[in-house]
């Protein structure tokens, strides 16, 4: 039995509840440039279209609820003897709205708000603006939305490093392979000994670094792997 899971998610996990997609040919970039979007280039020169576009994405969350496997993770974090841990690329709330309480939001949060001025952060609902003023400084201007953009480094990378070096079983889920740091962590794990584990809708670019894999929708494989497990213990 593995001591330690450890579980990376990614789009494909949220898609299912009507979350959209990134890198789909109907993904969120065939929409919109990233670069002027999410990058800090995009946020200097624009700021307004910027505040525009994660308010537009928040006001599009509500009403969107966990699906089977964001339930299923939950229940495996619960009911395994076992640490479990989901390191997620996902910025949406499903994860915890699920109950899952072990959780590593390595891209940050939408429903999060950064201060550029003090570097505080707060949880965020509503909408942003250049307008907006710190609740903690006082100071307008300088709030973002507290996500990872492009070129920005990843949250919590050593934590991460310091999971994937102690797992014993290294489950990815819904995510392209082609996105780093993350698409590297199936390497990682697999160096420190963990089994590794692909459960996507199809083969990802990195298929070929898993021991095992399962394709298929999230909600129904995910939910069959967790009773898999849950069954050996």
């Amino acid at each position: 039995m593995a001591e330690r899971i450890v579980i990376l998610t990614g789009a494909g996990l949220s898609a299912e509840s009507g979350v959209p997609t990134f890198r789909d040919k109907d993904g969120v970039w065939a929409k919109y440039d990233y670069r002027d979007v999410a990058t800090p280039e995009g946020f200097a020169r624009d700021p307004a279209l910027v505040h525009a576009f994660y308010n537009m994405r928040r006001r599009a969350h509500a009403g969107i609820q966990p699906n089977a496997a964001h339930a299923a993770l939950a229940r495996l974090e619960r009911a395994y003897p076992g640490e479990v841990w989901v390191v997620t690329q996902n910025v949406d709330a499903l994860h915890e709205a699920a109950g899952t309480k072990n959780l590593i939001h390595m891209h940050g949060e939408l429903f999060g708000a950064l201060c550029t001025h003090c570097g505080a952060r707060f949880p965020w609902s509503g909408d942003m603006s250049l307008e907006t003023r710190c609740p903690g400084c006082g100071k307008a201007g300088g709030m973002r939305p507290d996500v990872v953009w492009f070129g920005e480094m990843p949250y919590q990378m050593e934590r991460i490093g310091e999971l994937l070096a102690a797992a014993d079983l290294f489950i990815s889920i819904g995510t392209s392979g082609n996105v780093y740091p993350a698409a590297g962590f199936v390497a990682e794990a697999r160096a420190a000994g963990a089994h590794t584990v692909e459960l996507n809708l199809e083969p990802s670019e990195g298929r070929l670094m898993f021991a095992e894999a399962m394709h298929g929708a999230a909600t129904v494989i995910v939910p069959a792997y967790v009773n898999r497990l849950l069954q050996w213990v």
